[in-house]
């Protein structure tokens, strides 16, 4: 992961390299760290959800237009909700992985846990606006 220069975990302490051996990352860290790697990637985790949801709503028109209704969006609200609460899951598998002694392999290849979530959520996501707009 690429760090910016000067950014520190809250303490006057930089946060350690992917270099860095385990005992050197506290829980503080290692949760920071994860914290900031993955806000990074939700904007795209949304915006990829969004996409889908709109992209079989107009495939779906014209009868997509006359399934909405108030209860169709309360309905997408609480799937957004469940889609971001289980974004965060990430969020512990990171930092205890970050805590292993197998961090500096983790920090190179979590991306592979971001695009299975993704993944996953695009499925979902998928199935959920098929059924409401088409």
């Amino acid at each position: 992961m690429i760090e910016p220069k000067g950014e520190t975990s809250g303490s006057n302490a930089p946060l350690p390299k992917s270099g860095a051996a385990a005992s050197e990352v506290g829980l503080r860290e290692a949760f920071t760290d994860a914290i900031r790697y993955w806000e990074r990637r939700r904007i795209v985790y949304n915006a990829v959800l969004i996409l889908i949801v709109v992209w079989y709503f107009v495939a779906g028109l014209p009868e997509s237009s006359s399934k909405l209704r108030f209860d169709v969006f309360l309905v997408l609200f609480v799937q957004a909700v469940v889609a971001n609460f289980l974004y965060c899951a990430a969020y512990p598998i990171d930092a205890f992985a970050q805590l292993s002694s197998k961090r500096a392999a983790w920090l190179r290849l979590r991306w592979l846990l971001f695009l299975i979530g993704l993944t996953t959520a695009a499925i979902m996501a998928r199935f959920g606006s098929e059924f409401r707009a088409g």
